[in-house]
């Protein structure tokens, strides 16, 4: 039976919360801390051997459709009561004159 080659290696400057991690995971899984590191590393440079899960939006990017309904909704928060902010004596933001749909 072949011998698997190995490598050895000494991490220094380890930041703690790194090693909080390592040593909480080590102890939740039973394993030794070695065991914890080396999977961690293979894990982060997507060698696991198994599909990475990344928890992102990627899954709905392009995915956007045109919503009139929505777009009205949005744009009417956009609109200042300009009298508001006179009576406030406040100075007005640019304001964006707009349509408003009347029901």
């Amino acid at each position: 039976m072949p011998m698997k080659t190995t490598i050895q290696y000494i991490l220094r400057a380890v930041p703690k919360p790194v090693d909080h991690e390592l040593r909480q995971r080590s102890r939740h899984s039973h394993r030794s801390l070695n065991e914890e590191a080396i999977d961690a590393l293979s894990r982060g440079l997507g060698l696991a051997g198994g599909k990475v899960v990344h928890h992102d939006l990627d899954a709905v990017a392009g995915t956007w459709e045109n919503d009139p309904a929505f777009d009205a909704a949005i744009a009417a928060q956009d609109c200042v009561d300009s009298k508001l902010w006179r009576r406030r004596n406040l100075s007005p933001p640019l304001i964006r004159r707009t349509q408003h749909a009347t029901s």
